[in-house]
C-alpha cells in the first residue's frame, strides 16, 4: 500500500465528518451562530492563527501565543509526571517492600478525579501556572506510573534469572533486563498520560489562569463565539495529536528489536 493510499484512508473520516457537518448547519435546523458551519470556524481559526481581518476580535493572530502557552505547561507537568511515575513505578514494581508501604497510599489516591484538586490547588499555588501544572502532572501520573508497574512485575522471570547466574548486579538487572522489558507498557502509560495531560491543561486553565486555548476556548464561550470555541477545541485536538505522533516515533525507535514479531509491525 502506498504512502499516498494510506494518507487518503485517513482522511475519508475526517472529510466525511466535515461535509455532513457543513450541509447540516447550513441547512436551518439551528441557527447558525449556534452550530457555525465548519468553513465559518477555519475563517475565525485562520484570523485567530494569521490575524489578517480582526474575525476573532481581542484573539485576532494570537494563537501561536495561546498555543504556547498550553503546550509549556502540558511539557513541565507531563515531564514531571513521567520522571516520578517511571522511577516510582519501577521501584514499586521491583521492591517488594516498596510496594507495600506506598502503593496503598497511591491507589487511594488514584480515584480521586484530577479536577477535584482544584480549589486546593488555587489555594496552594495560586491563579499562575502553578495550579495548572499541577493538575497535569495529577492526570499524567496515574497511568505511567500504573503502566510501569505492570512492565516490571511482568518481565520475563527466565531472563532475569539467566541474566543473574551470569554475575549480573540488581542495578544491572534494572538497566539492562527488566527496564528495557518494560519499556512496550511504558510507553502504552506515556500515550495514556498525553492525553490526559492535555485535558486536564484545558480544564485548569478554564479556571486557574488566563492565557492558553483553555481559556480562550472558556472566555469565547462566555461572549456566544461558538466558531471560537470550535477552532479551540480543534486546536487542541491537533496538539494531542501531534504529541501523540512525536511519542510513537520515539516508540518505534526505541522498541525498533521488536520490529518485525508484533500486529504493529505488520500494519506498517
Amino acid at each position: 500500500m502506498t504512502a499516498l493510499s494510506k494518507s487518503w484512508e485517513r482522511a475519508v473520516v475526517p472529510l466525511f465528518i466535515l461535509a455532513a457537518w457543513e450541509v447540516f448547519s447550513r441547512s436551518g435546523f439551528l441557527p447558525a451562530a449556534l452550530l457555525p458551519a465548519p468553513s465559518v470556524v477555519l475563517h475565525t481559526w485562520g484570523d485567530w492563527i494569521f490575524g489578517f481581518d480582526e474575525t476573532s476580535q481581542g484573539n485576532t493572530g494570537r494563537w501561536f501565543a495561546d498555543a504556547l502557552s498550553s503546550a509549556t505547561r502540558v511539557a513541565a507537568g507531563y515531564g514531571i509526571a513521567v520522571v516520578s511515575g517511571v522511577l516510582l513505578g519501577i521501584a514499586i514494581g521491583w521492591w517488594r517492600w516498596v510496594e507495600r508501604t506506598v502503593e496503598p497510599t497511591l491507589q487511594m489516591l488514584r480515584p480521586v478525579p484530577p479536577v477535584s484538586w482544584i480549589p486546593l490547588a488555587i489555594i496552594w499555588f495560586g491563579i499562575a501556572n502553578k495550579p495548572a501544572i499541577f493538575l497535569v502532572f495529577l492526570g499524567a501520573f496515574f497511568p505511567i506510573l500504573m503502566n510501569t508497574i505492570h512492565g516490571v512485575k511482568t518481565a520475563d522471570r527466565n531472563l532475569i534469572r539467566a541474566a543473574s547466574m551470569m554475575g549480573a548486579t540488581e542495578q544491572q538487572l534494572l538497566r539492562h533486563v527488566v527496564f528495557p522489558a518494560a519499556l512496550p507498557s511504558i510507553f502504552a502509560g506515556l500515550r495514556i498520560g498525553i492525553g490526559a495531560a492535555w485535558m486536564l491543561t484545558v480544564t485548569a486553565e478554564m479556571v486557574a489562569v488566563k492565557s492558553g486555548l483553555g481559556y480562550v476556548l472558556w472566555d469565547s464561550y462566555y461572549f456566544l463565539r461558538y466558531d471560537l470555541v470550535l477552532a479551540a477545541m480543534a486546536s487542541i485536538g491537533l496538539l494531542g495529536y501531534a504529541t501523540d505522533a512525536l511519542i510513537k516515533v520515539l516508540m518505534s525507535a526505541a522498541l525498533h528489536w521488536q520490529h518485525g514479531s508484533t500486529l504493529q509491525s505488520r500494519e506498517g
